[in-house]
């Protein structure tokens, strides 16, 4: 289950540079390495609870293709599976704004909340921030939302991951995903469906058998003080995935003084949770070149 944090904290200035296409049937933000720079593989981010259009996530998935060379698509896995009835019906544009991420007024809503002396306020506000995540919780269940990852990556594998390497990377929400990922699906061509997995402040995880289950590399990156893997958790699974067996050894670091969601909203006017927001980025982009 998800927790408070997974659904406040800071967003982020910044115009993203990339573009919004189609990529196997899904809506999906684009980011390039930058011209004249050869791509080093695909790299496809799967966001947290406020889903692809949510600029914090986009401008990771710029970082991403700008400092570590990647082709990097950021896909509608939480509205996707319209895409795949279109062959039945016509799906309208009307169906398409019903998306179900998190909407970002929730930002507005945690705020108020945390801060407001007022009891009525505060029960005003929890009241509108619990209706807005039900459509999200409703939807975007992890046993709902994984066929459309899975089946993304299949044909990302069948087309250019046929002569690519394949990453994923998620967070809190998209940890899950990058999780099961890993966790040794039918080949394509010989070919696993992901090379390597990095998430950062995974969310709905069971440990230990999440865990046990990785047959591909994984490289965690834990807050210190997150509900979702408290300190004696994140220890234990830090302490399994790297007794995994190659090639599924991974690794995990815990940040400190940070908290969950700290690598996609944190608050970069603060010089240290800043700085340890670039390190999860460097760390991720590092896991991929040594797998890629």
């Amino acid at each position: 289950m998800a927790c408070a944090d997974c659904f406040r904290g800071n967003i982020h200035n910044g115009k993203p540079k990339g573009e919004v296409g189609h990529v196997h049937g899904l809506p999906t933000y684009i980011s390039r390495p930058p011209q004249g720079t050869p791509s080093r593989g695909v790299v496809v981010v799967i966001p947290d609870a406020f889903g692809w259009e949510f600029g914090n996530n986009r401008l990771l998935a710029d970082t991403y293709a700008e400092k570590g060379g990647f082709t990097v698509y950021l896909p509608d896995f939480m509205n996707g599976m319209l895409s795949y009835i279109q062959t039945a019906r016509c799906v309208t544009v009307a169906d398409w704004d019903k998306g179900h991420a998190a909407p970002l007024r929730m930002f507005d809503h945690g705020r108020a909340f945390s801060t407001s002396p007022n009891i009525l306020t505060k029960i005003y506000h929890l009241f509108w921030a619990v209706l807005d995540v039900i459509p999200f919780f409703y939807h975007c269940n992890p046993s709902s939302t994984f066929p459309v990852v899975k089946g993304f990556f299949t044909q990302l594998r069948k087309d250019e991951g046929a002569t690519q390497s394949v990453g994923a990377a998620g967070f809190c929400w998209g940890g899950k995903h990058v999780v099961l990922l890993s966790q040794g699906h039918a080949a394509v061509d010989g070919r696993p469906l992901l090379d390597a997995g990095f998430t950062a402040h995974p969310s709905m995880l069971r440990i230990p058998s999440d865990i046990a289950k990785i047959r591909r590399p994984v490289s965690f990156a834990l807050a210190a003080k997150d509900d979702q893997i408290p300190a004696a958790k994140a220890a234990r699974l830090k302490a399994l995935v790297e007794a995994l067996p190659a090639p599924a050894t991974g690794e995990a670091y815990v940040f400190e003084r940070t908290g969950h969601g700290f690598a996609v909203r944190a608050d970069l006017a603060e010089d240290d949770v800043a700085a340890q927001a670039a390190r999860a980025e460097d760390q991720c982009i590092d896991w991929f070149n040594k797998h890629f």
